[in-house]
């Protein structure tokens, strides 16, 4: 919500900086979440990983009350709960069973089978659902239209990518370099600073030279700093760790606006939400499947050993960095797909979409 927000008070111009802003708030967050953890499980307790939530929940209440006022039209509208649920259970299922599968249950077990046959059902249906609702949760031409599919692909990618570093790095500086939780978490602090220096000067690239370069340009620093992460050894030290972190951060700070842009801009004012979420969502899902699919490589490398030597879950944490790697080189590709040249400047209520 808050970023459709941002999308429809500032114009193409001024939502380079807006949205800026809110992505370095995103990857800040995503990092310093977990260095918090590490703080509060050394020298606190685990419970306050879920108690620190209250106050900044209460905290973005007061502020969305007291400073956030809109006008609405009233207007009939259905809710598509059929929709919803099939998206939910479908995503769901797929998750467990990328989660679960070679540890609960093997691979091929008529368990992991059925979870995934059923996960592929719910979705096929889904799909069925929404192209018959009035006012689906997903309209299906969010996916097909070029810089809409490029963006939710970029922006899925980036959940795996940042979210399996936010996971995988600080267990390589602990169980291999062997730092402390609090140093592990400063390590992949790094990512935080490269990411809002570079999202704050996205918006003056992007209107210069247009989103696929910009989005081109972040996404090969990001294949950069995860190629540099298949350097880290036992022998590496912490700060070369920090570095891999920091020119990843540095590319995605140019990549996650520009796209998200790029997609609300291609859209009409009545559209922007559904994209928008989409765009979240696609994230949200990348998140999820990219831990997943790390953990079920870490998992299978180690064959389920209670207390691995720091040379074998080294051998391990490869994997991961070798996936990521993967998941930039295919960032490059979605980011190709953007639209060449950014749109002049309209005023949000009449905003004329990008041409594809």
């Amino acid at each position: 919500m808050s970023m459709t927000i941002a999308g429809d008070i500032y114009t193409l111009a001024e939502r380079a900086k807006a949205q800026g802003y809110l992505a370095s708030v995103w990857g800040m967050s995503a990092v310093v979440g977990p260095t918090l953890g590490g703080v509060f499980s050394e020298y606190l307790s685990w419970r306050w990983i879920f108690f620190v939530n209250i106050p900044l929940c209460l905290l973005a209440a007061v502020m969305l009350i007291r400073n956030f006022d809109e006008k609405r039209a009233r207007a009939r509208r259905s809710i598509d709960y059929t929709g919803a649920g099939l998206l939910a259970v479908g995503a769901t299922l797929l998750i467990l069973g990328l989660l679960e599968g070679g540890q609960a249950w093997a691979w091929s077990s008529p368990t992991s089978l059925g979870i995934f046959a059923a996960g592929a059902v719910f979705l096929f249906v889904f799909v069925l659902v929404e192209r018959r609702a009035a006012e689906p949760i997903l309209p299906l031409w969010v996916l097909t239209r070029r810089v809409l599919a490029a963006s939710s692909v970029v922006s899925l990618l980036v959940g795996a990518i940042v979210l399996g570093l936010t996971t995988y790095v600080p267990t390589f500086a602990q169980g291999v370099l062997g730092t402390g939780a609090l140093v592990a978490g400063f390590a992949l602090a790094t990512l935080t600073i490269g990411w809002p220096i570079a999202a704050s000067q996205a918006g003056r690239v992007y209107l210069r030279f247009g989103f696929r370069i910009t989005a081109t340009a972040g996404s090969l620093l990001v294949v950069v700093g995860t190629a540099l992460t298949l350097g880290l050894s036992t022998e590496s030290k912490v700060w070369q760790t920090a570095l891999c972190c920091f020119v990843i951060g540095g590319g995605m700070g140019l990549v996650a606006s520009p796209t998200l842009i790029a997609a609300q801009s291609s859209v009409d004012w009545s559209e922007r939400g559904v994209v928008t979420s989409t765009n979240m969502f696609a994230r949200s899902i990348g998140s999820a499947v990219g831990v997943a699919l790390f953990g079920a490589l870490v998992n299978a490398r180690l064959g389920g050993a209670e207390n691995p030597a720091p040379a074998d879950l080294a051998e391990a944490l490869h994997l991961v960095f070798a996936a990521a790697l993967g998941a930039a080189v295919v960032l490059v590709l979605a980011a190709v797909a953007m639209p060449k040249k950014s749109a002049t400047a309209p005023a949000p209520s009449t905003a004329e979409p990008i041409s594809e």
